[in-house]
């Protein structure tokens, strides 16, 4: 009688098996990902036209909530390329288009028309797909987007400073003018 032996399974490192996640018919399959990136953003079509939007722009019409029942739908392509080892560079810029969409989705009706532009969700699942087909790399325009992105963030979280300065300098300037110590 012979005895079984146990035999693991080893696998490279940033590799998940296909019939787990990331493969045909798996959780995270590039057909399962791409139908979620279509549904959210160019499921439908206007007739007679090229407009196309997803659930994201329709869903989004739901004040506070919508945007951010959305935004949980996406993060699920975004932990997708998590889950298959794409460079944290992609996924930095994946996230941004993500907190952008969101971000700007709250505003009432222009965030909707910006959802259906913006499409987030298609161009995160084709840094997805450009990041698997390539190999993986860091690609300088990811560091560029994410550059430019800090940029505006540092320029915007500068314009309150600087408005309170101006305040305060007028005010200062109106208290010396007027007398008023």
């Amino acid at each position: 009688m012979e005895k079984d032996t146990f035999h693991p399974e080893i696998l490279p490192p940033g590799n998940v098996p296909k019939n787990r996640l990331g493969g045909a018919g798996g959780t995270f399959s590039d057909e399962n990902l791409d139908l979620l990136s279509r549904v959210l953003d160019t499921w439908f079509r206007i007739p007679g036209t090229s407009i196309r939007f997803g659930l994201d722009g329709i869903i989004g019409f739901v004040p506070g909530i919508g945007d951010l029942l959305t935004g949980a739908a996406s993060a699920i392509i975004v932990l997708a390329a998590f889950v298959r080892g794409v460079p944290m560079v992609t996924l930095a810029r994946m996230i941004a288009n993500l907190v952008i969409e969101v971000g700007v989705g709250l505003v009432p009706f222009l965030g909707n028309v910006f959802d259906i532009g913006w499409r987030a969700n298609r161009r995160n699942f084709h840094l997805l797909e450009r990041s698997i087909s390539t190999g993986r790399r860091d690609r300088w325009r990811d560091w560029v987007f994410l550059g430019v992105l800090f940029c505006g963030l540092m320029l915007l979280a500068a314009v309150p400073l600087l408005l309170l300065l101006w305040m305060g300098g007028s005010f200062l300037h109106w208290a010396k003018v007027s007398g008023w110590h």
